[in-house]
């Protein structure tokens, strides 16, 4: 689907750089002296239009956020939400997560979002899934050794691909939700998306899981 431009935008993200950080190269490995406070780093890969990613930061004010989202129309929205909440622990990047160890370092970053992504169904788009083994090479590295993957999806396609993607990797699944709506699992948090599909009766799916550490 193509999107469509957004009059300005470019030049928004630009004012803004306080909140757009334009050199992300430059801190990596010192993300955590970018915030007013030294907390756990959580980001969020293709955050959309920032609704799950700020939420998240107002109900954790302990842990610092970073949103990544390539498409300029869609992150100048969650620019817009970051405008009005003044956030003291978000951050947003505009970058291809293709290239997360140029901006990370090794072992820098806590937990990883992966939130109604991109599901590429045909065969031929496999490695832009962020679910590919590619990309979990890339989150294995710049996960702390106790870091977390947190995924969820209302396309079963892309969850059972995903499945098989962390098994053969060697990830542990920490939680498995094949219902999330209609389980017991307390505080979730809707995304934009999240809340359009669920209203048309959806079933979410949602797991987390980690790369085991060598004994």
């Amino acid at each position: 689907m193509r999107l469509r431009n957004k009059p300005g935008a470019e030049e928004k993200l630009q004012k803004y750089s306080q909140y757009v950080v334009a050199d992300p190269e430059k801190w990596k490995g010192k993300w955590r002296e970018k915030f007013e406070k030294n907390q756990p780093l959580h980001i969020e890969i293709g955050m959309g239009k920032g609704r799950f990613i700020m939420e998240m930061a107002k109900q954790h004010p302990d842990i610092n956020y970073i949103g990544i989202e390539l498409q300029t129309s869609v992150i100048v929205s969650a620019l817009d939400k970051q405008i009005e909440e003044e956030l003291p622990n978000v951050q947003l990047l505009q970058v291809n997560a293709q290239n997360l160890q140029s901006f990370f370092e090794k072992g820098e970053i806590d937990r990883i979002y992966l939130t109604f992504s991109d599901p590429w169904p045909k065969n031929r788009h496999e490695k832009r899934r962020l679910t590919y083994r590619d990309f979990l090479n890339s989150y294995e590295t710049v996960l702390d050794e106790d870091g977390e993957l947190h995924f969820k999806t209302d396309n079963q396609g892309l969850f059972e691909y995903s499945l098989i993607s962390f098994s053969q990797k060697g990830m542990v699944l920490k939680e498995l939700y094949l219902d999330l709506h209609n389980s017991d699992v307390e505080g979730n948090i809707m995304t934009e998306y999240e809340e359009k599909f669920s209203k048309k009766g959806n079933r979410i799916y949602k797991t987390v899981a980690y790369f085991p550490t060598e004994q």
